[in-house]
Formats: structure tokens, sequence, C-alpha cells
């Protein structure tokens, strides 16, 4: 095998249309039983605020208006629909476990019930890898039932009574919101700004900001540490509109006092539920350990691996551009790493 590419989603998607462009042998494993599952399961309600003429992968708009606004589970069937209509050589229901480069040089994938060995491996599993929950969150009594944003779906994961909601960024907003209709909650962590919807929908922003290739060197790693430091702005919420919600704002969330939240202020809050809405750390375990830095992150260079040979991902957290790690930016960095791993 030629090529073998890991995960399924719009990343593994891209770089499948363009191994298939070129005539390359490969195949896609996708941990799932469907395409699309990963953002089927996301919480209810989840409507993107990147319009649809910036989320289409190549040569297949999405089925909406270019100025539509996709939900999640539009997204998932769009690329469904994309991967029908390619016609990939995809295998559902294969997470890779484990992952090397033999001494031949050819890349070694193993799952539950298969081995495959390819000249060469992109890695398209996304920047969704663990939840990153605060180790104190063990300390909450059993009566708090927890949850992560990762995992919620919707009110019914919940308990009755209150909520708080960890991590102010959109997800923590957009949620935070939607439960205040029926029960008191609160949302805690500090402000992370806000892009009004018009901005994160103009061409030229999106030319100037998300497309905008991050420098290499030191400057490069001041820029993404920067854009990493904290949560991402609001966009469809504000901090008013939370208000009108009925949202309770609260200070971050710094431990837990006789089983209960501990917020930085010295509240303790009596809640029946926590929802950490506080993002993802790298999950890369599975890959061969020469290619991963110390921070848990792949070694890579615009998404061609510093360590090992023929390996590659698409999909990473500004990995190229700001936009990087959404629909609109993975498409043009699929082309280059497929381009680089083809010589």
């Amino acid at each position: 095998m030629e090529f073998a590419v890991v995960g399924a989603g719009a990343a593994g998607l891209a770089a499948g249309r363009y191994l298939s462009s070129l005539g390359r042998r490969f195949i896609i494993l996708e941990s799932g039983y469907r395409i699309g599952d990963s953002w089927r399961h996301r919480y209810s309600g989840l409507r993107l605020f990147t319009p649809a003429r910036f989320c289409a992968l190549p040569d297949l708009p999405m089925p909406m208006p270019d100025s539509d606004y996709p939900d999640k589970d539009q997204v998932a069937d769009y690329l469904e629909r994309y991967a029908r209509r390619c016609d990939f050589p995809i295998r559902l229901n294969a997470a890779v476990r484990e992952h090397h480069l033999t001494g031949a040089g050819a890349h070694r994938l193993t799952g539950d019930n298969f081995s495959i060995s390819a000249d060469r491996v992109i890695v398209a599993t996304g920047a969704h890898g663990a939840p990153n929950i605060p180790s104190f969150a063990d300390e909450l009594g059993g009566h708090v039932r927890q949850v992560h944003s990762g995992q919620y779906h919707d009110e019914a994961d919940l308990k009755s009574g209150p909520v708080l909601v960890v991590g102010a960024g959109p997800s923590g907003a957009d949620i935070s919101a939607s439960l205040a209709l029926d029960r008191d909650v609160w949302l805690a962590g500090p402000a992370t700004g806000q892009l009004p919807l018009a901005l994160m929908s103009s061409p030229a922003f999106r030319r100037l900001v998300y497309q905008r290739r991050i420098p290499s060197g030191a400057l490069g790693k001041r820029v993404r540490r920067a854009f990493g430091a904290h949560g991402a702005p609001l966009v469809r919420q504000s901090e008013a509109t939370l208000r009108v919600a009925g949202v309770g704002r609260a200070p971050e969330m710094v431990g837990v006092r006789d089983g209960k939240p501990l917020l930085a202020d010295g509240r303790v809050l009596d809640v029946a539920n926590v929802i950490w809405c506080t993002g993802f750390r790298p999950d890369f375990g599975w890959l061969d350990g020469r290619a991963v830095g110390p921070d848990g992150w792949p070694r890579q260079r615009r998404g061609v691996s510093d360590a090992l040979p023929g390996l590659g991902f698409v999909g990473l957290p500004r990995q190229n551009t700001v936009g990087s790690g959404y629909l609109s930016g993975m498409a043009g960095d699929a082309r280059y790493v497929v381009k680089r791993l083809g010589r």
C-alpha cells in the first residue's frame, strides 16, 4: 500500500481527494461505524460560525446556500455524502492502536483485527483527542454528575438541579445558554473576548487572518502559544446575551472544597452537575514515540514529520495557518502534505 490515511473526517477525506486525483493507492482507516459520527455525537444545537461556502471540501459544495451556517448534523451528512460520491476505499470500525516505522522503512499500523503496512501515513485524527479535565475533578462529591463537552449531547445527560459549566469559550457559552431556559446555570472562567459573526463571514477577514501562514521559527512558536493560551472568542453568544438568557457568570474554578466546586473568589457552589468545556489534550500515544514531542504533539513542520520519513498530518491546530484545524483550512494543508509525501 502506498498511503494509509488515519481518520475519515474532513481532514482525512481532503487527503483522500488529493491522493485519488494523483492516482495513488491508498486506504482510509476510520475508527467509527459511520462517516461523520464524530460530528453527530457532539452537543445538540451546535452550529458552525463559518458559512457553508468556506466549509466545503474540494469539488463538492455543501447542499445549502453559501451564506447559511451548517449545524453539526448537516456537516456529518455532508462528509458521508462526500465519501460516497468520491468512492474512497474506507475501512470503518478500524481504530489504529499502534504505529511504528520498521527497520525496512515501512509504516506498520495495527488495530484490534487488522495490521496494515504502508509506504507513507497521513494522520488526520484532528485535535479532539482526550478530554482535558483538571485533576481536582476527582475530588468532587459523588452527588455531582460530571461530563465533558466532548461526550455531552443534551439535557438528558444531566441530573435535575443546578449546573456549573467550566470554560467560557464558544462551547461553554452555547451549552450554558441552552440550559438556562429550565434551570440555574453558572458559567465559570474568564471572558475570552468576542468576534462579530459578520466579521467571521468576511472573505477578507478569513484571507487576512485564517488563511495567513504562521511564520516558522521562534516567531511562529510565539504566535501558536498566543492563540492557544486561552479559549476561543465568542461568536454567536456574548456576555450580554448570556446575561439576558439568565446565565450566572463566575470566575475560574480553581479546586474543590467539601466535594463542591471552589471558585477563584472563594465561593463554593452547590450544584448537581458540572460540564467540563475545558478543551482537549493531544492523544497521539499510539504513534511511534519518535514522532511525538515532549509536549504530546507531533514533531512536524507544515504537516510533514520532522522525525520520521513518510509521515504527515492534516487537521492539527495551527499546523500551517490559523485556520488549519478548521474545515476551511484543511483542504489546502492536505494538498501540501500529499504533494510533499508523494515526492
